[in-house]
């Protein structure tokens, strides 16, 4: 871990308890906030979401100026709950009807900023189980007291619950084995990000519409990497907001969403000039790993250095009288 990233992580990581929804209101001043929930089929949560955020943030406090929810294609009763919940909901095709709709989570987000007029962006999943309105008021902190932050993403410890048993930190599969060991090689500033692919998150308008946005599950990976490549490390911070639990999905299917962000990754090494510089991939993988301390459960960066090496065939070996060693670049 670079110097830069050590500092970034001390500078631009808080707790969602550091930012009280009572005390972000004399920061909000005349700052518009909009919160879009994407879902698909989620009738089982998506109800206790806005009626939290509802009750919190809008009619206990004016924190939040409009709740949106994004009907994406659901064939459930999403829409018909999310309305009674209090929400405004919008069926993601019939935003900008004159493009051509496309299916994926990325696309309602984008349809979602289309849709709100905020000029804060909160992004919530609709598949929560444990929301709280602290996720919305944690994402908000950095964004309303710090000008120089322009997109704040959320993480969480998040268990991973089986038929016998719960891995407390088990889930964020594709993370630990796809976007972290990517992102380290070949962004190595986005390594302090504890969930880089979180679904939770906040951005300026202004930022978020001059970003594009992966219609599929590469979304959250390419925000990282094209704000970082746009206005710096420094635009960026990041909120433990605790602990996540929601719908876990088929090793099916995060094998697609595992190939959907790697596709993002390619696209991004070409786009920024990555795959033909002379500079190889970092070999340095930084990895979270819960711990205990006086202030509750935290997170302890941990270093391994990934340096591979390989044999020549044997046969060259026998003929040259060589080492044998040689690292993978």
């Amino acid at each position: 871990m670079s110097a830069d990233v050590g500092q970034w992580l001390s500078r631009r990581s808080s707790h969602a308890g550091d930012w009280r929804a009572a005390d972000l209101l004399a920061a909000k001043r005349g700052t518009t906030v909009s919160v879009v929930i994407p879902a698909r089929n989620e009738e089982e949560t998506v109800g206790d979401i806005v009626r939290t955020i509802r009750r919190d943030l809008v009619e206990a406090l004016p924190m939040v100026d409009e709740v949106v929810v994004v009907d994406s294609r659901s064939e459930d009763a999403t829409a018909r709950v999310a309305v009674e919940a209090g929400a405004a909901v919008v069926a993601q095709d019939s935003v900008l009807p004159m493009l051509p709709g496309l299916p994926g989570k990325g696309e309602a987000l984008w349809k979602g900023l289309a849709a709100t007029t905020g000029d804060i962006v909160v992004f919530v999943d609709g598949d929560l189980y444990d929301f709280t309105s602290s996720y919305v008021t944690g994402l908000l902190g950095p964004l309303l007291t710090d000008e120089a932050v322009a997109y704040v993403k959320g993480f969480y410890h998040r268990p991973l619950v089986g038929a016998t048993a719960t891995d407390a930190d088990g889930g964020g599969r594709v993370t630990e084995l796809v976007a972290r060991p990517l992102l380290n090689m070949y962004w190595p500033e986005l390594s302090g990000f504890v969930q880089p692919l979180a679904g939770e998150y906040a951005g300026r308008r202004e930022v978020l519409e001059s970003i594009p946005f992966v219609v599929n599950y590469g979304v959250e990976i390419g925000h990282l990497i094209d704000i970082l490549s746009s206005r710096g490390l420094d635009a960026l911070a990041q909120v433990d907001l605790g602990k996540r639990t929601h719908r876990h999905q088929s090793t099916h299917a995060l094998g697609r969403m595992s190939g959907q962000i790697m596709l993002t990754v390619f696209d991004r090494l070409e786009r920024y000039g990555r795959l033909v510089s002379a500079q190889p991939p970092a070999t340095l993988l930084a990895q979270f790993r819960r711990g205990e301390s006086g202030h509750g459960v935290e997170r302890e960066m941990v270093l391994t250095d990934l340096t591979c090496h390989q044999r020549p065939p044997l046969a060259s070996l026998r003929a040259t009288g060589g080492t044998g060693l040689r690292e993978i670049a």
